[in-house]
């Protein structure tokens, strides 16, 4: 491929032609392209606003009480005209203008407010307009796309008759329950508000407002088909999640693809919808459509000023560094660092949101090797986060510091990355291949030595009798948008004789049987006996064999198969009386390895065990 740079389209760069080609996927050529693109490039469902016309908006507050809290919902609407801010007249005004307005501020809908308040306030301004006439029909997604008017410079019958447009918007329930303003219980009550009415999800994205759209169908969520997915259909997904309008509406699983059902295809939306499934659509069938073609969003959010709180430093690049936090200790604005004891990936992962740098590569523990700052007192210690917190100030932390190592030496860090991997479990598998065996002692030597068997079978009579084994095989797939490799370099993988290959990973998953209030009766454990692509989506290529101390992973596409009949891939269930249970698999358990989605990481099955036969049904994914 030779191109002089001046063509419009690689297509017409000189080639051997489609097709002809020596090459292998291993040799795929990839860009990175600047964040800004060229001016008059438009690309479908994607905002291009005429920058000319309407640069920014802003809501100006006035009341005393607003001008210091985020976000700013209520205000004398702005827009930016060169460097300088000026206002809309609000004659002709409508509703449905400000309901534009707030959707491209991040809220979902307007709201009344105090005429009298701003009538009195704005009588003693002196306003300086720049648009009028504003016709908004209220499902534009930007104020750009409406009909409105600009008035000449200097002129002196710009808004007769009328003042300055006053908007106020009504906060997201995403951000209700993030609100300072609330207290505790006001906000569990907003969450599991939430999780009772959740019909519509998103899945995938690194900050919020953004990801995989998924919806709740019979009792099971599922995708969107991305046919004639639009800015309209996104929009109304999310005003629905408490956000405003949408900024993109994606194709092409850009955000990651889901696995199951795809429920919805050719989605057309008004944009007046409440919710997506108001709008029409068609059912699916297998042939319309592919995970591959799974819709996303990127929606339009309040801001809330997080990354003004942290900070990255000595890092080599902006997407790394030793976490510096700001604090006012009496009244004084200081930054400090983290104490690095118990830093993991969850922690990391909200810094990473926090500063828009997408998601967390690695969690560390020890910045030593780093740039040292001048930030030399700490201010937080023991910080646990759940992952989905919006800034690290609404994790838990130790009321007073208490860290055995205090200098920065030992200060968490962060490396960030702007994608990650996302391991989910093909539940149906477990289901269908689930049995019980009654493996012999004198089998189970190797197993034995990895801890693969339950606590009692150390006092058994070896090499006579036997361990009652519930197998079963588990197919894990990596539905991110990065590879999934282990934590550790393979110069410090484990070679097990006994089994002939190398543990990339100590506990890959778990495996435990419970109790339907919970209680653990049984359980097992499984090192990562061989991190490898045994299957992978068709045009995709594998990358990780483990033969010949080959390098350990799970590709983008690609999943790992984990037989029921190789050794470890059982519940020693030799102790366990008859009874139900639920069985439940967990991947990456302990949070080794980042991912761009922990919820997804766990499969729950329903069980019943009458003493020589196990009933296995209802698998499902999720915590």
């Amino acid at each position: 491929m030779i191109c002089s740079g001046s063509e419009k389209s690689i297509t017409d760069c000189k080639s051997r032609g489609w097709g002809n080609s020596d090459c292998t996927h291993e040799e795929d050529a990839g860009v990175v392209c600047k964040d800004e693109r060229l001016p008059g490039y438009v690309e479908p469902n994607t905002i291009e606003t005429e920058q000319r016309q309407l640069e920014e908006i802003r809501l100006r507050p006035v009341i005393a009480s607003a001008k210091n809290r985020l976000p700013i919902n209520e205000g004398i609407l702005e827009i930016k005209y060169r460097d300088t801010w000026e206002q809309v007249c609000d004659v002709a005004w409508t509703q449905k203008n400000s309901h534009v307005v707030c959707g491209m501020l991040g809220f979902p809908s307007e709201k009344k407010y105090n005429r009298n308040f701003y009538k009195l306030y704005l009588d003693r301004q002196k306003p300086s307009f720049r648009l009028h006439s504003v016709k908004c029909s209220g499902t534009e997604v930007h104020l750009s796309l409406c009909p409105f008017e600009f008035y000449k410079l200097n002129s002196s019958a710009a808004c007769q008759d009328g003042s300055p447009v006053v908007v106020s918007c009504t906060l997201g329930s995403v951000f209700a329950a993030q609100n300072a303003a609330q207290t505790a219980i006001k906000k569990k009550k907003v969450v599991q508000q939430q999780q009772r009415e959740e019909i519509v999800r998103l899945k995938g994205g690194s900050r919020p407002g953004e990801g995989r759209v998924e919806v709740l169908k019979n009792g099971q969520w599922g995708t969107v088909c991305d046919d004639r997915w639009d800015l309209q259909a996104a929009s109304v997904v999310c005003r629905e999640l408490g956000f405003g309008s949408a900024k993109e509406a994606l194709t092409g699983a850009r955000l990651g693809q889901g696995m199951g059902a795809i429920h919805m295809n050719e989605v057309r939306c008004t944009g007046n919808e409440k919710s997506l499934l108001d709008c029409r659509y068609k059912n699916i069938t297998e042939e319309d459509c592919k995970h591959s073609e799974d819709a996303a969003v990127k929606c339009n959010s309040p801001y809330m000023g997080y990354e003004r709180t942290i900070r990255l430093a000595g890092g080599r690049s902006q997407h790394e560094g030793r976490v510096e936090v700001l604090w006012e200790p009496h009244g004084e604005e200081r930054w400090g660092f983290i104490c690095g004891e118990g830093w993991g990936t969850k922690e990391a992962a909200v810094v990473c949101q926090q500063l828009g740098l997408g998601f967390v590569s690695s969690a560390l523990q020890e910045t030593w090797y780093w740039e040292a700052s001048n930030v030399t007192e700490m201010t937080m210690s023991g910080v646990r986060c759940s992952g989905t917190e919006m800034s690290l100030q609404q994790c838990s932390r130790h009321k007073a510091i208490s860290c055995k190592n205090t200098g920065n030496r030992h200060a968490a860090g962060v490396i960030c990355s702007e994608t990650a991997s996302d391991l989910v479990l093909h539940a149906p598998l477990v289901q269908e291949t689930a049995y019980i065996e009654d493996r012999p002692l004198h089998m189970l030597y190797c197993a034995a030595e990895e801890n693969c068997l339950s606590s009692s079978a150390r006092h058994a009579n070896w090499p006579y009798g036997h361990r009652r084994l519930l197998r079963f095989s588990s197919q894990i797939h990596n539905n991110g948008r990065a590879d999934f490799r282990p934590k550790a370099g393979r110069h410090s993988w484990v070679w097990h004789e006994c089994h002939g290959h190398y543990h990339s990973m100590d506990i890959f998953t778990h495996y435990d049987l419970l109790t339907p209030n919970g209680t653990k009766v049984a359980d097992g454990h499984k090192a990562s006996f061989c991190l490898e692509d045994t299957e992978c989506q068709e045009l995709v290529s594998k990358r990780y064999e483990c033969a010949n101390f080959g390098e350990q992973g799970i590709t983008v596409g690609c999943w790992d198969l984990y037989r029921h009949d190789i050794d470890c891939q059982w519940i020693d269930i030799t102790d366990v009386k008859p009874g139900n249970y639920i069985l439940q698999v967990a991947i990456n358990p302990n949070f080794e390895v980042a991912e761009s989605d922990f919820t997804n990481n766990a499969m729950k099955c329903n069980c019943k065990y009458d003493g020589h036969r196990i009933w296995i049904h209802n698998c499902h994914i999720g915590e």
